[in-house]
């Protein structure tokens, strides 16, 4: 089965999550299928990078071939979801 969740890198107290599409009996940091966005938990307003950052079209894409996303990897796409139905 496939699944949309996120991988962690970053340094120690510094996390950044890569937002990936994997086999699900694969290594969270082990081989994975394509990368589709990224979430920086430590972002701050004032901070020009964005904190976080999905391709809502590739991640549509494969849940219509019957992926499926983690609890964490599904609220962060449905903020983000409502953040472009409301223009942000």
């Amino acid at each position: 089965m496939v699944k949309i969740r996120l991988s962690r890198g970053g340094s120690k107290k510094r996390p950044f999550y890569t937002v990936q599409v994997a086999d699900q009996h694969r290594s969270n940091q082990g081989k994975f299928i394509e990368r589709v966005g990224h979430f920086n938990p430590m972002s701050r307003d004032s901070d020009p990078a964005p904190r976080l950052v999905l391709n809502l079209e590739r991640i549509d894409y494969w849940l219509a071939k019957g992926a499926q996303m983690s609890e964490r990897v599904n609220q962060l796409y449905k903020s983000a979801k409502a953040a472009e139905a409301s223009g942000a």
